[in-house]
C-alpha cells in the first residue's frame, strides 16, 4: 500500500508540474508577459524593472529553471493585481471552491443513488423512462444557462435566495444545484446500468431463495458490489467540477473560489496569479484521484493496488 501511494504521489506531482509547465509555455507564446501585464503606455524602465522582478530578463530556459525552483517552495511571486503573495490569495479562495464542489457532489450522489436504483427495479417501465428522460435532460442543460435560470426564478422572481457571494449557506444553494444537476444525470444513468447488471447475477436469485427481501438485497448486496464503479464515476464527476465546471458556475454566481479567481486574473492580465490558480487546482485533482484509489481498497480489500 505504501509503495503504491508513493508512486501515485510522484506521478501526481509530475502531472501537476506538467499542467503548470503548459501554462508557463502558453503565457510566453502569446507574447511578452511583461507587455501583457503592464499598461500600453508603460515605459521601457518600468518593463525592465518588472522583468527583473519576475525573473523574465534571462533566456527561456533560465526563466523555466527559476520558475521550477520557486514552484518547489509553492512560491509564485506577488500578484500584480493585489500586490501580495499569489499563493496566499489562492489558498484563501480554495476553501470556497472545495465547499462548493463538496456540496455539489454530495447532492449528486444523494439524488442519483435512489433515482438510479428505482429505475433499475423496473427496466423499461414508466418510472424508468421518466427518470432516464430527466437524467438526460439534466446532463444536457448548459450550466451557465441553468445558473441564469435559477437566478431569474429563485432570486429575481421569488426573492428566496441571494444571487451571489458566500456570506451564508443560503448563498451556496443556487451555485451548488447548478453545479450538481448534470452530475445527477450522469450518475443516475451509471447507477441504473450497474444495478441492472448486478440484479441479474446469480447471487441475487440465491438471496431471494433464502427469503431476503428485495429491498435488503438491493440496498446491501447489490450496492456493495456496485460500489466501485459508482465511486469511480462520482470521483470523476468531482474532478470535472473542480477542474472545469466550477469556473463557469463561480463566474455566473460571483462565488469567490479559485475558478472565479482564475477568470479575474485573466481579465487583469495577472499571469502570476493565473499560474498559482492552475497549479493549485491540478494539485487538488491529484489528491482527489489518490483518495479514490484508497477508497477502492477500503471498500473491497480484495483489490490489489499496483
Amino acid at each position: 500500500m505504501i509503495p503504491f501511494l508513493l508512486r501515485r504521489i510522484l506521478h501526481g506531482m509530475i502531472v501537476a508540474l506538467g499542467v503548470t509547465t503548459v501554462v508557463f509555455v502558453v503565457t510566453r507564446l502569446i507574447g511578452d508577459p511583461v507587455k501583457v501585464m503592464l499598461p500600453l503606455d508603460s515605459t521601457e524602465e518600468q518593463r525592465a524593472a518588472l522583468a527583473a522582478k519576475l525573473g523574465l530578463d534571462g533566456s527561456i530556459w533560465e526563466q523555466y529553471q527559476h520558475f521550477c525552483i520557486r514552484l518547489l517552495h509553492f512560491d509564485f511571486g506577488d500578484s500584480l493585481w493585489q500586490g501580495r503573495s499569489a499563493a496566499d490569495i489562492v489558498l484563501e479562495r480554495l476553501p470556497d471552491t472545495l465547499s462548493l464542489v463538496g456540496t455539489a457532489i454530495a447532492l449528486a450522489v444523494l439524488f442519483a443513488l435512489p433515482m438510479g436504483l428505482a429505475a433499475a427495479t423496473r427496466p423499461g417501465g414508466h418510472l424508468d423512462r421518466l427518470l432516464v428522460g430527466l437524467s438526460l435532460t439534466g446532463l444536457s442543460v448548459p450550466q451557465f444557462w441553468l445558473g441564469l435560470l435559477l437566478i431569474l426564478l429563485f432570486a429575481v422572481q421569488l426573492h428566496w435566495l441571494p444571487t451571489s457571494g458566500d456570506e451564508s449557506l443560503r448563498h451556496l444553494v443556487l451555485p451548488a444545484v447548478s453545479l450538481a444537476l448534470p452530475s445527477i444525470g450522469r450518475l443516475t444513468i451509471m447507477v441504473r446500468s450497474t444495478a441492472i447488471d448486478e440484479i441479474n447475477r446469480a447471487y441475487v436469485r440465491t438471496a431471494e431463495a433464502k427469503g431476503l427481501t428485495f429491498g435488503r438485497i438491493l440496498g446491501v448486496h447489490v450496492m456493495r458490489n456496485a460500489a466501485n464503479p459508482i465511486i469511480t464515476m462520482a470521483g470523476w464527476e468531482a474532478i470535472r467540477m473542480l477542474a472545469g465546471y466550477s469556473v463557469v458556475v463561480e463566474t455566473v454566481f460571483s462565488w469567490p473560489g479559485v475558478g472565479f479567481l482564475a477568470v479575474q486574473s485573466i481579465e487583469r492580465r495577472d499571469l502570476i496569479l493565473l499560474q498559482a490558480s492552475v497549479f493549485t487546482v491540478a494539485l487538488m485533482v491529484v489528491l482527489l484521484t489518490l483518495a479514490i484509489d484508497i477508497a477502492y481498497k477500503v471498500i473491497d480489500p480484495r483489490i490489489k493496488l499496483s
